[in-house]
C-alpha cells in the first residue's frame, strides 16, 4: 500500500506577492460588504469579471439565496490565473464568528459564478494572499465590538479597508 505525500510546499513553488485593493462597498438586502479585488499587480481583476461577480450576487440576493447573511461583512474576487476567479462572500455571525460563502468562475467558458463544492472535510478556506485581507478585517471587526456599534461605528468599520501586498 502506498501513502500519498502531502506536501506544505513542492520544492519547485515559486512564491510571488499579490495585492489587495478595495472596490465598492456592495450592499445585498440588508448586508453591507466591503469588497476587495485580489490579483497579481500587473494581471489585475478584469472590471468585467467584478461587474459579473457583483451581479451575480444582487441576484443571489434578490432569489433569497443570502437570507439570514448577516449586517457587515466583506467580499474578496480573487484572480487565481489568466481566467480562474474565487467570490469569497463572508460576513460577521453571532458576534465573533466569520461565516462564508464560496463561489468560482472556473474559466472563460463558464459564463457566471457557481457554488464551489469542497470534496473533503478537511479542505482549504484561506490561501497565504487572501489572509491579508482576513487578518486587516479581523482586526477592523475587533474595533467594533470594542465600539459602541451605533450606526457610527458601523460607517467606520465599513470605511476601514486594506490596501496593498498580500
Amino acid at each position: 500500500m502506498t501513502t500519498k505525500t502531502i506536501q506544505s510546499a513542492a520544492n519547485d513553488h515559486q512564491h510571488y506577492d499579490k495585492l489587495v485593493e478595495p472596490d465598492e462597498i456592495i450592499k445585498l438586502q440588508s448586508s453591507r460588504l466591503k469588497w476587495y479585488n485580489l490579483a497579481k499587480a500587473d494581471e489585475p481583476v478584469l472590471p468585467e469579471i467584478r461587474d459579473l461577480a457583483r451581479s451575480f450576487l444582487e441576484k443571489e440576493a434578490a432569489d433569497g439565496n443570502l437570507k439570514d447573511f448577516g449586517e457587515l461583512g466583506f467580499i474578496i474576487l480573487h484572480r487565481c490565473g489568466a481566467d480562474f476567479y474565487f467570490l469569497l462572500v463572508n460576513s460577521w455571525r453571532n458576534g465573533n464568528e466569520l461565516w462564508e460563502s464560496v463561489y468560482a468562475k472556473q474559466n472563460a467558458e463558464q459564463t457566471d459564478f457557481q457554488p464551489f463544492t469542497f470534496k473533503n472535510l478537511h479542505r482549504a478556506t484561506f490561501c497565504v494572499w487572501e489572509l491579508a485581507a482576513v487578518w486587516h478585517e479581523q482586526q477592523a471587526w475587533k474595533r467594533f465590538l470594542l465600539s459602541a456599534k451605533d450606526v457610527e461605528a458601523k460607517q467606520i468599520y465599513l470605511q476601514d479597508r486594506y490596501h496593498g501586498e498580500a
